[in-house]
């Protein structure tokens, strides 16, 4: 598989998922792997960054990601993604289609409302993928 639109298992999983692992290599070649969450734009991932993060200067410097899901206790279903991250101008978080109804439970939780998690995680980064690998989708799909 080569794009997320070809498997409507996938996009409904990736839909439905709040947490993915981003992994970036920093500045020094050390992979570094950080929870996100992130917006499914349709073969493309959205993820916000807080200003000035080091994994901005990481895409900076190598725009090369992984992108991945948890996958099941037994390892016998997993999401792993590749692709290179763009930092780009995209509508805030809050304005985002979808993004306030994935996330507004956890952004309430955490003390934000949906304009200050904007203003707060105001950098978009896109995720281009160019390798998707899936297995056992089913046991993720429950």
């Amino acid at each position: 598989m080569t794009t997320l639109t070809e498997s409507e298992e996938l996009c409904d999983i990736l839909d439905r998922e709040l947490i993915g692992f981003l992994t970036a290599v920093n500045t020094a070649g050390q992979p570094q792997t950080a929870p996100v969450w992130f917006m499914r734009s349709g073969d493309d991932l959205i993820v916000y960054n807080r200003e000035g993060t080091p994994r901005l200067a990481a895409v900076a410097s190598n725009p090369k990601v992984a992108f991945n899901l948890r996958g099941d206790l037994r390892a016998s279903a997993a999401v792993t993604l590749e692709g290179v991250a763009h930092v780009e101008e995209l509508p805030p978080a809050r304005e985002f289609p979808g993004y306030v109804d994935k996330y507004g439970r956890e952004i309430e939780r955490l003390g934000w409302t949906p304009e200050s998690f904007s203003e707060d995680y105001g950098v978009g980064m896109r995720l281009v993928l160019t390798r998707v690998r899936t297995w056992g989708l089913s046991k993720l799909s429950a």
